[in-house]
């Protein structure tokens, strides 16, 4: 499996934490039931911008630079990774429910310009071996096995 359809496939759950953060802060007031919304996407959060930062980001270096288009990318990353450390520290609601909208837009903005974009510029410069290879390196790190379009869990 292509690194690129793995991290899109990660998207599609994101999408849908995404969503769950979005219905909370507009239904709840209530401060534990906002943090425990937005703690489970902290974690998928972190986890995925990880497998970017460390396995797809360095294969396109050489091609695109660190600049420009990855340069935007880590800044986004470390963006979310500021708003998560606020949003857990948090006691304010009000604040909260705030760093949380600024969280979700960021986030969809930030799926939106990778998936236009860089996973383009990935599938362009990176022979379908590197993508597959770097989806090898996606799948060990997520402990799961490829098999054709499947992943099951490799414990």
């Amino acid at each position: 499996m292509k690194i690129t359809d793995a991290l899109r496939g990660e998207h599609a759950v994101l999408y849908v934490l995404l969503e769950d953060v979005r219905e909370t802060i507009s239904d709840s007031d209530n401060i534990d039931v906002v943090k425990k919304s937005i703690s489970t996407l902290d974690r998928a959060l972190l986890s995925h911008a990880e497998i970017e930062n460390n396995i797809l980001f360095p294969a396109l270096d050489p091609h695109i630079g660190q600049m420009g288009p990855l340069e935007m990318m880590r800044s986004e990353h470390q963006g979310i990774d500021e708003l998560l450390e606020a949003a857990r520290s948090e006691q304010d609601v009000a604040v909260l429910k705030s760093l949380a909208k600024q969280l979700v837009d960021l986030a969809y903005g930030h799926f939106q310009k990778e998936e236009m974009a860089l996973f383009a510029m990935a599938e362009q410069f990176l022979s379908e071996d590197e993508l597959s290879a770097l989806g090898d390196q996606w799948a060990a790190k997520r402990n799961v096995e490829v098999q054709g379009q499947s992943c099951i869990s490799a414990a």
